[in-house]
């Protein structure tokens, strides 16, 4: 009985045409696709958190010079309650600025400080902050500002 099973097998395999046992050269790129919209998403997502640092209302001024982000910067952010931050790490005191400032820049020589500050904040609290910077013999500065639109 097996024999006969065995012959059928043969006989049958023998019958198929040669040209359904060749191989298929289609690509299937669906799941291309999708690996790549997924990375692409990704991306989109993490991409500003990398690069903003803490997000603020930046004042507007008339004549705004842009400055691509090259990722040389070291970010200082004032938020609009006075809180100041390095990246994204919060400092206790704006006092303790300078000393973490020069620890940053021996770790990531040539780097310039990028200071955003809120809009909405005290003047007194960056005045502080640049009076901070300047105690600390930081003078490479760049001050963060939106441009001004005009109506229409």
């Amino acid at each position: 009985m097996a024999r006969l099973r065995a012959l059928r097998a043969v006989i049958q395999s023998e019958r198929v045409p040669a040209t359904s046992q060749e191989v298929k050269a289609d690509i299937n790129v669906t799941p291309l696709v999708d690996v790549v919209l997924v990375l692409l998403i990704i991306f989109m997502v993490v991409t500003p958190l990398i690069a903003s640092g803490i997000a603020v209302d930046l004042p507007k001024t008339a004549h705004h010079s842009r400055k691509p982000d090259d990722g040389k910067d070291i970010v200082v952010s004032v938020t609009e309650d006075g809180r100041v931050y390095i990246g994204t790490r919060q400092l206790t005191a704006a006092e303790d600025l300078g000393a973490a400032l020069a620890a940053e820049q021996r770790r990531f020589p040539g780097k310039s400080i990028f200071l955003k500050g809120d809009g909405r904040v005290r003047f007194g609290a960056i005045r502080k902050v640049v009076k901070t910077l300047r105690e600390a013999s930081i003078t490479d500065i760049v001050m963060g500002t939106e441009e001004l639109t005009k109506p229409h």
